[in-house]
Protein backbone atom coordinates (compact mmCIF):
# COMPACT_ATOMS: atom_id res chain seq x y z
CA UNK A 1 0.00 0.00 0.00
CA UNK A 2 1.63 3.39 -0.67
CA UNK A 3 3.02 4.98 1.89
CA UNK A 4 1.49 8.23 0.67
CA UNK A 5 -1.80 6.78 1.72
CA UNK A 6 -0.46 6.99 5.55
CA UNK A 7 1.32 10.48 4.58
CA UNK A 8 -2.42 11.62 4.11
CA UNK A 9 -3.77 10.50 7.26
CA UNK A 10 -0.85 12.06 9.21
CA UNK A 11 -1.26 15.08 7.69
CA UNK A 12 -4.65 15.15 8.63
CA UNK A 13 -4.25 14.48 11.86
CA UNK A 14 -1.39 17.02 12.49
CA UNK A 15 -3.38 19.96 11.06
CA UNK A 16 -5.94 18.88 12.90
CA UNK A 17 -4.84 17.98 16.27
CA UNK A 18 -1.21 19.53 16.51
CA UNK A 19 -1.81 22.86 14.67
CA UNK A 20 1.16 22.78 12.63
CA UNK A 21 1.07 24.98 10.22
CA UNK A 22 2.93 27.46 8.91
CA UNK A 23 -0.36 30.30 8.57
CA UNK A 24 -3.79 30.59 9.14
CA UNK A 25 -4.07 31.21 5.60
CA UNK A 26 -2.26 28.04 4.66
CA UNK A 27 -3.95 25.77 6.84
CA UNK A 28 -7.19 26.76 5.73
CA UNK A 29 -5.94 26.19 1.63
CA UNK A 30 -4.27 22.83 3.07
CA UNK A 31 -7.60 21.94 4.38
CA UNK A 32 -9.38 22.65 1.41
CA UNK A 33 -7.07 20.74 -0.18
CA UNK A 34 -8.09 18.03 1.62
CA UNK A 35 -11.72 18.13 1.40
CA UNK A 36 -11.48 15.78 -1.70
CA UNK A 37 -9.70 13.30 -0.14
CA UNK A 38 -11.25 12.38 2.56
CA UNK A 39 -14.34 11.95 0.04
CA UNK A 40 -13.19 10.03 -1.57
CA UNK A 41 -11.78 7.54 1.39
CA UNK A 42 -15.43 7.68 2.58
CA UNK A 43 -17.01 6.87 -1.07
CA UNK A 44 -14.04 3.86 -0.90
CA UNK A 45 -15.12 2.82 2.63
CA UNK A 46 -18.49 1.53 1.77
CA UNK A 47 -17.53 -1.09 -0.83
CA UNK A 48 -18.17 -3.49 -1.32
CA UNK A 49 -21.62 -3.10 0.36
CA UNK A 50 -22.40 -6.50 -0.24
CA UNK A 51 -21.19 -10.11 -1.27
CA UNK A 52 -23.01 -10.12 -4.17
CA UNK A 53 -20.99 -8.60 -7.53
CA UNK A 54 -22.94 -7.03 -10.57
CA UNK A 55 -24.21 -9.40 -12.48
CA UNK A 56 -23.17 -7.58 -15.69
CA UNK A 57 -19.52 -7.18 -14.90
CA UNK A 58 -17.70 -9.85 -15.82
CA UNK A 59 -14.95 -9.47 -13.18
CA UNK A 60 -12.46 -11.92 -12.55
CA UNK A 61 -13.57 -14.39 -9.80
CA UNK A 62 -11.22 -17.17 -9.04
CA UNK A 63 -7.84 -16.94 -7.58
CA UNK A 64 -5.78 -19.44 -9.07
CA UNK A 65 -2.73 -18.60 -7.32
CA UNK A 66 -1.46 -15.66 -4.68
CA UNK A 67 1.13 -16.17 -2.02
CA UNK A 68 1.94 -12.71 -1.03
CA UNK A 69 1.69 -11.64 2.21
CA UNK A 70 1.88 -7.78 3.25
CA UNK A 71 -0.17 -6.96 6.30
CA UNK A 72 -3.14 -5.81 6.19
CA UNK A 73 -3.64 -6.47 2.32
CA UNK A 74 -2.87 -10.12 2.13
CA UNK A 75 -6.81 -11.14 1.39
CA UNK A 76 -6.21 -12.31 -2.38
CA UNK A 77 -10.19 -12.42 -2.12
CA UNK A 78 -9.94 -8.89 -2.46
CA UNK A 79 -8.97 -8.71 -6.19
CA UNK A 80 -12.14 -10.60 -7.04
CA UNK A 81 -14.60 -8.89 -4.71
CA UNK A 82 -15.23 -6.31 -6.64
CA UNK A 83 -13.73 -2.90 -8.04
CA UNK A 84 -13.66 0.03 -5.03
CA UNK A 85 -12.10 3.03 -7.32
CA UNK A 86 -11.69 6.05 -5.13
CA UNK A 87 -10.85 8.62 -7.88
CA UNK A 88 -8.25 10.99 -9.48
CA UNK A 89 -7.24 11.71 -5.82
CA UNK A 90 -7.09 8.55 -3.81
CA UNK A 91 -6.51 5.03 -3.39
CA UNK A 92 -8.86 2.18 -2.64
CA UNK A 93 -8.51 -0.03 0.16
CA UNK A 94 -10.15 -3.11 -1.05
CA UNK A 95 -7.18 -4.46 -2.60
CA UNK A 96 -4.86 -7.28 -2.36
CA UNK A 97 -1.05 -5.71 -2.24
CA UNK A 98 1.74 -7.86 -4.16
CA UNK A 99 5.18 -7.64 -2.64
CA UNK A 100 7.92 -6.04 -5.02
CA UNK A 101 10.04 -9.24 -5.35
CA UNK A 102 9.74 -13.20 -5.24
CA UNK A 103 7.06 -15.56 -5.53
CA UNK A 104 4.66 -13.07 -3.66
CA UNK A 105 4.96 -10.84 -6.27
CA UNK A 106 2.26 -12.07 -8.64
CA UNK A 107 -1.19 -13.37 -8.73
CA UNK A 108 -3.42 -15.47 -11.20
CA UNK A 109 -6.87 -14.78 -11.60
CA UNK A 110 -9.33 -16.53 -14.02
CA UNK A 111 -12.88 -16.23 -15.02
CA UNK A 112 -13.88 -19.91 -13.17
CA UNK A 113 -13.53 -22.02 -16.48
CA UNK A 114 -14.95 -19.48 -19.19
CA UNK A 115 -12.50 -17.65 -22.16
CA UNK A 116 -12.01 -13.91 -22.25
CA UNK A 117 -12.72 -13.06 -26.10
CA UNK A 118 -10.73 -10.70 -28.42
CA UNK A 119 -13.03 -8.62 -28.99
CA UNK A 120 -12.47 -6.76 -32.79
CA UNK A 121 -11.10 -3.19 -32.41
CA UNK A 122 -11.34 -2.94 -28.98
CA UNK A 123 -9.48 -3.53 -25.72
CA UNK A 124 -10.24 -6.67 -24.24
CA UNK A 125 -9.86 -6.55 -20.16
CA UNK A 126 -9.13 -4.08 -17.88
CA UNK A 127 -6.62 -3.93 -14.88
CA UNK A 128 -8.03 -2.57 -11.74
CA UNK A 129 -5.35 -1.00 -9.36
CA UNK A 130 -5.26 1.93 -6.96
CA UNK A 131 -3.37 4.94 -8.51
CA UNK A 132 -3.62 8.18 -7.87
CA UNK A 133 -2.83 11.62 -8.65
CA UNK A 134 0.24 13.18 -6.71
CA UNK A 135 0.61 16.27 -7.94
CA UNK A 136 -1.10 19.61 -9.59
CA UNK A 137 0.12 17.71 -13.07
CA UNK A 138 -2.30 15.54 -14.17
CA UNK A 139 0.41 13.46 -15.61
CA UNK A 140 2.30 12.57 -12.82
CA UNK A 141 1.12 9.76 -10.31
CA UNK A 142 1.44 7.70 -7.18
CA UNK A 143 1.79 3.91 -9.11
CA UNK A 144 2.28 0.44 -8.92
CA UNK A 145 3.26 -0.89 -12.26
CA UNK A 146 2.21 -4.20 -13.18
CA UNK A 147 3.79 -6.53 -15.79
CA UNK A 148 0.45 -8.33 -17.66
CA UNK A 149 0.12 -11.94 -19.23
CA UNK A 150 -2.50 -13.78 -20.13
CA UNK A 151 -2.75 -17.87 -21.05
CA UNK A 152 -4.88 -20.24 -22.27
CA UNK A 153 -4.04 -23.08 -19.99
CA UNK A 154 -1.86 -21.56 -17.45
CA UNK A 155 1.48 -22.66 -18.43
CA UNK A 156 1.87 -20.72 -21.72
CA UNK A 157 2.20 -17.17 -21.10
CA UNK A 158 2.20 -14.02 -23.44
CA UNK A 159 2.94 -10.90 -22.51
CA UNK A 160 2.54 -6.99 -24.40
CA UNK A 161 6.19 -6.45 -24.48
CA UNK A 162 5.96 -3.18 -21.98
CA UNK A 163 8.33 -0.42 -22.00
CA UNK A 164 9.77 2.13 -19.96
CA UNK A 165 11.56 5.27 -20.86
CA UNK A 166 13.83 5.62 -17.96
CA UNK A 167 12.30 8.98 -17.61
CA UNK A 168 10.28 10.81 -14.50
CA UNK A 169 9.58 7.43 -12.60
CA UNK A 170 5.86 8.93 -11.63
CA UNK A 171 5.08 10.10 -15.10
CA UNK A 172 1.96 8.27 -16.79
CA UNK A 173 4.33 8.93 -20.10
CA UNK A 174 7.48 6.98 -18.94
CA UNK A 175 5.38 3.44 -19.05
CA UNK A 176 4.22 2.05 -22.14
CA UNK A 177 1.38 -1.40 -21.60
CA UNK A 178 1.92 -1.80 -17.89
CA UNK A 179 -0.96 -1.92 -15.68
CA UNK A 180 -1.21 -0.18 -12.36
CA UNK A 181 -0.91 3.30 -13.80
CA UNK A 182 -4.24 4.98 -13.65
CA UNK A 183 -6.13 5.83 -11.33
CA UNK A 184 -9.68 3.78 -10.54
CA UNK A 185 -13.32 5.75 -11.38
CA UNK A 186 -15.53 2.60 -11.37
CA UNK A 187 -16.34 2.13 -7.75
CA UNK A 188 -19.48 -0.69 -7.91
CA UNK A 189 -21.16 1.10 -4.77
CA UNK A 190 -20.99 4.77 -5.18
CA UNK A 191 -20.28 4.83 -9.28
CA UNK A 192 -21.88 2.17 -10.90
CA UNK A 193 -21.22 1.63 -14.62
CA UNK A 194 -22.03 -1.26 -16.92
CA UNK A 195 -19.51 -3.15 -18.48
CA UNK A 196 -19.53 -1.40 -22.08
CA UNK A 197 -19.40 1.65 -19.93
CA UNK A 198 -15.96 0.43 -18.77
CA UNK A 199 -14.43 -0.10 -22.35
CA UNK A 200 -15.35 3.33 -23.13
CA UNK A 201 -12.44 6.28 -23.68
CA UNK A 202 -13.33 9.53 -22.90
CA UNK A 203 -10.48 10.85 -25.53
CA UNK A 204 -7.96 11.73 -22.79
CA UNK A 205 -5.63 8.45 -21.70
CA UNK A 206 -8.10 7.26 -19.53
CA UNK A 207 -11.02 5.23 -19.80
CA UNK A 208 -14.52 5.90 -18.40
CA UNK A 209 -14.48 3.78 -15.29
CA UNK A 210 -10.36 4.14 -14.77
CA UNK A 211 -8.04 1.39 -14.98
CA UNK A 212 -5.51 0.10 -17.68
CA UNK A 213 -6.50 -1.57 -20.62
CA UNK A 214 -5.11 -4.55 -23.14
CA UNK A 215 -6.24 -5.55 -26.35
CA UNK A 216 -5.10 -8.57 -27.42
CA UNK A 217 -4.20 -7.89 -31.20
CA UNK A 218 -1.06 -6.16 -28.72
CA UNK A 219 0.17 -9.55 -27.46
CA UNK A 220 3.72 -9.73 -28.39
CA UNK A 221 5.50 -13.30 -28.76
CA UNK A 222 9.06 -11.40 -28.86
CA UNK A 223 8.39 -10.24 -25.69
CA UNK A 224 11.54 -11.43 -23.23
CA UNK A 225 9.33 -12.20 -20.42
CA UNK A 226 7.04 -14.33 -22.17
CA UNK A 227 6.77 -18.05 -20.39
CA UNK A 228 6.99 -20.47 -23.37
CA UNK A 229 4.91 -18.42 -25.47
CA UNK A 230 6.28 -18.15 -29.63
CA UNK A 231 4.33 -16.61 -32.47
CA UNK A 232 1.69 -19.61 -32.67
CA UNK A 233 0.95 -19.35 -29.31
CA UNK A 234 -0.03 -15.73 -29.58
CA UNK A 235 -2.16 -15.68 -32.44
CA UNK A 236 -3.92 -19.33 -30.64
CA UNK A 237 -4.58 -16.38 -27.72
CA UNK A 238 -5.53 -13.88 -30.45
CA UNK A 239 -7.99 -15.68 -32.31
CA UNK A 240 -9.74 -17.93 -29.63
CA UNK A 241 -9.11 -15.88 -26.75
CA UNK A 242 -7.73 -16.64 -23.30
CA UNK A 243 -8.57 -18.06 -19.72
CA UNK A 244 -5.76 -16.92 -16.68
CA UNK A 245 -4.58 -13.45 -16.42
CA UNK A 246 -0.87 -12.87 -14.25
CA UNK A 247 -0.55 -9.92 -12.77
CA UNK A 248 3.15 -8.90 -11.52
CA UNK A 249 4.57 -6.06 -10.15
CA UNK A 250 7.19 -4.66 -12.55
CA UNK A 251 9.82 -4.80 -9.67
CA UNK A 252 10.20 -8.04 -10.31
CA UNK A 253 10.40 -8.26 -14.28
CA UNK A 254 13.60 -7.87 -15.85
CA UNK A 255 13.29 -4.94 -18.16
CA UNK A 256 14.83 -6.04 -21.33
CA UNK A 257 16.43 -2.68 -22.05
CA UNK A 258 18.88 -2.40 -19.05
CA UNK A 259 19.17 -6.09 -17.99
CA UNK A 260 17.89 -5.72 -14.31
CA UNK A 261 14.41 -5.18 -13.19
CA UNK A 262 11.93 -2.25 -14.08
CA UNK A 263 12.57 0.20 -11.35
CA UNK A 264 9.37 0.82 -8.55
CA UNK A 265 8.21 4.25 -8.02
CA UNK A 266 8.90 5.91 -4.59
CA UNK A 267 5.87 5.73 -2.32
CA UNK A 268 4.93 2.55 -2.02
CA UNK A 269 6.20 -0.33 0.59
CA UNK A 270 4.77 -3.09 -1.47
CA UNK A 271 3.75 -4.21 -4.69
CA UNK A 272 0.97 -3.45 -6.99
CA UNK A 273 -2.36 -3.33 -5.27
CA UNK A 274 -5.22 -5.87 -7.30
CA UNK A 275 -8.80 -3.99 -7.38
CA UNK A 276 -9.87 -6.53 -9.89
CA UNK A 277 -9.76 -7.37 -13.37
CA UNK A 278 -12.70 -7.38 -16.02
CA UNK A 279 -13.10 -8.51 -19.59
CA UNK A 280 -15.12 -7.02 -22.13
CA UNK A 281 -16.55 -10.16 -23.30
CA UNK A 282 -16.69 -13.82 -22.13
CA UNK A 283 -17.84 -17.49 -24.27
Amino acid sequence: MKTKLLHFFLIVSCLWTFDCKPSPSSSEESLAALIPLLGASANASVCPKSSTLPSDIFLANTVVSASANVSGFSDPKKAINGVCGAGELAGSLDVYALETTGAGATMVLSWGGRTVKNVPDSIDLIIYDNSFRISGDTNTYAMDPSVIQVSRDGSIYCGFNPSYTAGNINLLTSWTKFGGLRPVFYNMTTNPLSNEDLFISTGIPFLLGGGDGFDLDDLDPNDPNDVNCDTTAANDIKTNGFKFVKITSASNVINPATSTNFPWPPGSYNGSDIDGVVARELQ
